[in-house]
């Protein structure tokens, strides 16, 4: 049922394992890597196919400079705060709450709406590029963060709700009933005992929703469009002009954008690693 540990395997698969473990590594860091390299190199060196030879001169703070103060750069990385932030604080307050109903109350449609939530996960996004966009152009939101937010926080409340509601069932359930017994109200059992419970979830799942939506480009393109509410992921092709690609600027940007979901990451790390593993081990 579960793998065998390395260490218990014949020294031929772990002659394996150490050679092709450094392989893979470097083939998954390899996109990376170029991308780095790419964002240090003159201009010059893509119009000669210089793509994978030593820079021919190292440009890096004059490309990074170009990214944040000749052009909306740092305009783009203002959107994406203003439009990861509220969905994150919308989406996990409100899987807290629907987590609540549907991991602590018993009624006879619970199953069936927790399913409902569920199978909203399944559904590709792409097929409802055109109804939602349809739909922000009626409702007066298009190309508004505000939209984005908004359909940014239905998309990921499913996936919130199934993470939280599953936290919340593995819970002290006696905790509950002897706030009950008390004559704690409802309300003020979910905020002053469940609530504080939760934090490691709460941090994990901020990590996760926050990675997701500040990485997004699907929607970014389809509902957004110019400096005035696109994230950084779409703003980043505004370096491509209509006959040639700047891609020393592309890479540069791309670097930066990349920076705050890493440092999100690093930050919350041993809340998120514990929010994961919460409820592993006995």
């Amino acid at each position: 049922m579960f793998p065998r540990p390395i260490e218990s395997t014949g020294r031929t698969t772990q002659a394996a394992y150490k050679t092709l473990l450094p392989i893979a590594l470097l083939m998954w860091l390899a996109p990376l890597l170029a991308v780095a390299v790419f964002s240090i190199k003159p201009d010059a060196d893509f119009t000669t196919g210089n793509y994978w030879g030593i820079p021919s001169t190292f440009e890096g703070l004059a490309n990074y400079g170009k990214v944040f103060l000749e052009s909306d750069m740092p305009r783009y990385l203002l959107n994406s705060v203003f439009i990861t932030v509220p969905t994150v604080i919308g989406a996990v307050a409100l899987s807290s709450m629907t987590g609540f109903a549907l991991g602590i109350y018993k009624f006879r449609a619970n199953l069936w709406i927790f399913f409902m939530f569920v199978a909203g996960n399944f559904v590709p996004f792409q097929i409802l590029m055109v109804p939602v966009r349809d739909l922000t152009l009626d409702m007066g939101l298009y190309n508004t963060k505000t939209g984005l937010v908004l359909f940014h926080i239905a998309f990921q409340t499913g996936f919130c709700t199934l993470f939280m509601r599953n936290f919340i069932r593995a819970l002290p359930f006696p905790l509950i009933e002897a706030a009950r017994v008390e004559g704690v109200a409802e309300w003020r059992i979910f905020w002053f005992v469940v609530l504080p419970l939760m934090k490691p979830a709460l941090a994990a799942l901020s990590v996760l929703i926050f990675t997701f939506i500040w990485n997004d480009y699907f929607w970014a393109v389809v509902l957004t469009q110019g400096p005035e509410s696109q994230p950084v992921t779409a703003g980043i092709t505004s370096f491509n002009a209509q006959y040639r690609a700047a891609y020393h600027l592309m890479s540069a940007g791309s670097i930066v954008a990349a920076l705050p979901p890493v440092l999100m990451f690093f930050l919350m790390q041993r809340h998120f690693i514990a929010g994961l593993t919460l409820g592993a081990v006995k």
